[in-house]
């Protein structure tokens, strides 16, 4: 791939991560312009998730080194009488919150057929996602009282709020931090305190899944694909700078307003695919 393709689609990558916009379905249309389909759109998409993974961690590192501490703390618990600490708890949450998407992953990769896995990525799929799941957002900001914070979090709310992002991982358009987002203010947590739950629970599924495109564009140098791994690397790299400044923007947005821009944004987009897929080829 060329220079230009690459950087387009690390940045859509970056930007819209963490975004409740859905990144996937966006590199989706974004690879798709390019003709980068099958295999090769996956795995360019899943290892540019090293990228944003890493923008967060950063963005995030007083959280992330709490949550990293307190789960050593949390080794050590069944010692202890004191009560844990907000690291320990924080880590606790972020644990139960990742085995059930992380199943559903797996069990999508292994046992979906690649022929059904092509058709839940269409353009038809996506645009579906985009707008449905985007009305639910916007449902779960308006309605009832929105004034939890992370020190409210039971683990059966990280159960569940970790739970929905085993939607996104099958459904593309859904958008992971999307619907973590939405699942938290369901549940009554404050705009802010959902979006920087949402992004610390999706480490572990980033990671898994920038680890598997990393791993499957090595075996792809060596059998002639239409992207390899420093293909990969380049992208991962962009997707770090604008994963940063997106992250920022978001939270610096939800201090001051509703998700309601990024809904109108949801629908506008999903409709906008219904009718350009026709005239762009993308049926």
């Amino acid at each position: 791939m060329s220079l230009l393709q690459l950087t387009i689609i690390a940045l859509v990558q970056g930007l819209t991560e963490w975004l409740p916009i859905s990144s996937s379905g966006h590199v989706l249309l974004a690879a798709n312009f390019f003709t980068l389909e099958g295999r090769d759109e996956l795995l360019i998409n899943a290892v540019s998730n090293l990228g944003t993974l890493a923008a967060m961690l950063i963005y995030f590192r007083k959280d992330v080194a709490a949550a990293t501490l307190g789960g050593f703390e949390l080794l050590g618990a069944s010692f202890r009488k004191a009560p844990l600490s907000r690291g320990a708890n924080l880590a606790l949450c972020i644990i139960v919150a990742t085995p059930i998407a992380v199943i559903a992953a797996i069990a999508h990769e292994v046992f979906v057929p690649e022929s059904i896995q092509a058709q839940l990525r269409s353009v038809w799929t996506v645009a579906g996602a985009t707008i449905g799941f985007g009305l639910l957002l916007w449902w779960a900001d308006v309605a009832g009282g929105k004034d939890r914070k992370e020190a409210d979090m039971t683990l059966a709310h990280a159960a569940l709020i970790g739970a929905t992002q085993a939607i996104a991982a099958l459904i593309p358009g859904t958008s992971r931090s999307g619907i973590t987002m939405t699942a938290a203010r369901a549940l009554g947590y404050e705009r802010t305190e959902a979006a920087r739950f949402s992004m610390l629970i999706g480490a572990p599924i980033l990671a898994a899944a920038g680890l598997y495109g990393a791993i499957g564009l090595l075996d792809a140098d060596s059998a002639g694909a239409l992207v390899t791994l420093q293909d990969g690397m380049i992208v991962a790299a962009l997707a770090f700078v604008s994963g940063i400044a997106s992250i920022h923007a978001l939270m610096t947005l939800l201090k001051r307003m509703s998700f309601l821009p990024f809904v109108i944004y949801r629908l506008l987009l999903g409709i906008g695919l219904i009718l350009a897929a026709p005239v762009l080829g993308l049926i």
